[in-house]
């Protein structure tokens, strides 16, 4: 059996017949390419409809007003709660540790019949650390602590060369807060300040300021002592702040006040009042250092 020859004529590459082939194949996949995206098509020019349909039906919010616009910072500013001062802070550090001292019997300074001043807390065992001026020379001494509670006490230690004083209290509360003590030495003119006693009785009071100066003197005015190395500050300081704690920042006890300078004879504060470094009237009173 013999091969037949294939007799099928292919149109020529560049015949009539042959362009009217791909003409014809290129169609075929043009409709094929069409049914596959028609549907995608569809559906993005359903989404424009939808877009345009929703936006005829929902015209857009009318532009913001000044008033608009102040109203709702007002409303914002008023939702936001500002942090507490820093003062708050000093107060709150210290304050469950101040003391009021009131004593009976002639003041050492003043001799005036009874005593006011200021004290602080310094040990877990309920030592009050004061000026001695405060207490020197009474016949009792009585202390208020923070929580309300009551206690008489006595001289644990004094030192008249730095005005110092350490009390102990007979029955002291349950519950003792410690101050916290400082480094003075970080102290410089211009530090914040701040001096928590009892002007006058009134318990707890707060006044703020900065220090003012550093290792001034001071001469007792009925006496020939002087002392030496002290605090100016000129946060205020009057009848009742003596004894009580200067603070820092941080509410840390630094120094304790010991006098007021006021050169008339009023007995009241005009910017300058002295204290003694903490590292001097805790070695002063006998206390350990810290």
């Amino acid at each position: 059996m013999t091969d037949q020859p294939d007799t099928t004529r292919r149109p020529e590459p560049g015949s009539p017949s042959g362009r009217w082939s791909r003409l014809r194949a290129r169609a075929r996949r043009g409709r094929a390419v069409g049914r596959r995206v028609a549907p995608f098509a569809a559906g993005v020019l359903a989404t424009f409809i939808a877009i345009a349909a929703y936006g005829a039906l929902r015209p857009p919010p009318a532009p913001l007003s000044i008033r608009d616009v102040n109203r709702a910072v007002a409303s914002a500013l008023a939702s936001q709660t500002p942090g507490p001062a820093r003062s708050e802070l000093v107060y709150a550090a210290v304050r469950p540790s101040l003391v009021l001292i009131e004593t009976d019997g002639a003041n050492a300074r003043s001799g005036a019949e009874g005593g006011l001043g200021s004290g602080v807390v310094v040990t877990d065992a309920g030592a009050v650390l004061t000026a001695l001026h405060v207490v020197a020379g009474s016949t009792a001494i009585h202390l208020t602590f923070a929580d309300g509670s009551k206690s008489t006490a006595t001289i644990a230690s004094q030192d008249p060369a730095t005005d110092i004083a350490v009390l102990t209290p007979d029955a002291p509360p349950a519950t003792l807060a410690p101050a916290t003590l400082g480094n003075p030495g970080a102290m410089h003119i211009g530090s914040e300040a701040y001096i928590v006693g009892n002007p006058f009785g009134l318990y707890g009071s707060l006044s703020s300021g900065v220090v003012s100066g550093l290792d001034r003197s001071f001469q007792e005015p009925a006496g020939d002592r002087v002392y030496h190395g002290l605090i100016q500050v000129d946060a205020a300081v009057n009848p009742g702040n003596s004894g009580g704690p200067v603070v820092d920042r941080n509410g840390r006890v630094v120094a304790i006040v010991t006098a007021l300078i006021n050169p008339t004879r009023q007995d009241v504060f005009i910017g300058i009042g002295l204290a003694v470094p903490i590292d001097v009237a805790g070695g002063g009173a006998g206390l350990p250092p810290y």
